[in-house]
């Protein structure tokens, strides 16, 4: 186990305040950035515990904030509501991660010449969207992310892609994924999809257990999910 220090700290955009939670090496020395996108809840310990497990790893890890300080979704209907107007306005979305992106990237932790970005559900869109919109990281791995294209794909993305699905998500159909693939195909991405068999969607949260809506967790898919993006945050920063 690697020494890690941990903080959170308050940060504004556009007029709006947030909430990230960062995790580094313990060392003075800064080390390749990953943003760690949360799920439509909003920043949760669910993100927080994943920001850990990669500075363990290496890496200066930040679970960065979409919805404001302390907001949270408390039911369906709420998380809802909390993604709907980014969900609907994708340009909206990518401005408020690239304004995150450039905030973490003053960090004092953070090695700003090496940035990658990972999100789970929602922030699985997060993360591919900061690929669509060539936001200035070297890769984007998506976790039982939402994959419909937002309409304003770059026509060459320059960040590797790597998506892990559950091919059991009702969220993210194999209609889904053939257009998916397709999408990046068009705009030339260096891109992976990994498919899980058996698998529903939110499979990496130990808590999800609701079959009828279709979030299940997976440990098995867990587990190598987890290792193919260990995978290649090695191959991107090697």
């Amino acid at each position: 186990m690697m020494a890690v220090k941990t903080r959170s700290f308050d940060y504004t955009v556009d007029g709006k305040d947030f909430e990230a939670y960062l995790a580094a090496p313990d060392g003075d020395d800064p080390s390749p950035l990953v943003l760690v996108c949360h799920a439509w809840a909003g920043r949760s310990q669910f993100e927080n515990d994943k920001a850990y497990a990669l500075a363990d790893l290496g890496y200066a890890a930040v679970a960065i904030d979409l919805f404001g300080k302390d907001v949270l979704g408390k039911s369906k209907e709420e998380c809802q509501a909390l993604i709907k107007p980014f969900v609907d306005n994708r340009a909206l979305l990518q401005d408020r991660l690239k304004a995150n992106l450039a905030v973490m990237k003053e960090q004092a932790e953070a090695e700003a010449s090496k940035a990658a970005a990972i999100g789970f559900c929602f922030g699985g869109l997060c993360a591919l969207d900061f690929a669509r919109s060539n936001a200035d990281v070297a890769g984007v791995v998506s976790f039982h992310g939402l994959l419909h294209a937002p309409g304003n794909t770059a026509d060459k993305i320059n960040p590797k892609v790597l998506a892990l699905h559950g091919w059991d998500d009702p969220m993210a159909t194999p209609d889904n994924v053939k257009a998916f693939g397709e999408e990046m195909t068009k705009a030339k991405a260096d891109w992976q999809l990994h498919a899980y068999g058996g698998t529903m969607h939110a499979f990496t949260n130990p808590v999800a257990n609701d079959p009828d809506f279709g979030t299940v967790y997976n440990a098995a898919a867990d587990k190598r999910s987890w290792a193919s993006m260990r995978l290649f945050l090695n191959e991107l920063f090697a």
